[in-house]
């Protein structure tokens, strides 16, 4: 398995896997996702068997110490300097599941994180998965207060 960050040539893949892999309440659009990519695509770890995409992490970098709603919908947020990586999709298409190709996009996060010399990691996710998160070394901060898709979420934070 290779992987990379990302650039604008990887739109139509990473927007195919997103749907694939959240309900379109929860899934960024593919207008959301280039802009994502227009302004972090350094914060998008991308996994490829041979040439497909199966899975990838992303998110933005900031000041601001928990995750928002407003975060997911305005990637002109990010501040490249920021303090924390904040974590918006950990993405696997079904196919590829349950062979830790997540957990090694999560270390390299993780990893690029702690190079940039940022305080931390945060990620918000649903009850089933806290346990999961928790093997990387994320605590569970209780309910967070985004309302992202109508779902409830915990925030789960790294520190370093």
């Amino acid at each position: 398995m290779n992987i990379r960050t990302a650039t604008i040539k990887d739109l139509e893949a990473v927007t195919s896997v997103e749907a694939e892999c959240f309900p379109p309440a929860e899934a960024a659009t593919r207008e959301e996702l280039a802009e994502r990519l227009k302004y972090y695509a350094d914060h998008f770890w991308l996994m490829f068997d041979g040439d497909k995409l199966i899975a990838f992490v992303d998110g933005f970098v900031t000041d601001e110490e928990d995750l928002t709603d407003e975060m997911y919908a305005k990637a002109q947020l990010h501040n490249e300097n920021g303090a924390w990586q904040m974590i918006f999709g950990v993405n696997t298409i079904p196919a590829y599941r349950k062979h830790g190709y997540a957990g090694e996009l999560i270390k390299c996060a993780i990893e690029d994180a702690r190079k940039q010399e940022r305080k931390g990691l945060v990620l918000t996710c649903k009850d089933h998965l806290v346990h999961y998160y928790a093997k990387f070394g994320f605590e569970n901060e209780g309910v967070s207060e985004s309302e992202h898709g109508g779902v409830k979420w915990n925030q789960m934070r790294l520190k370093f």
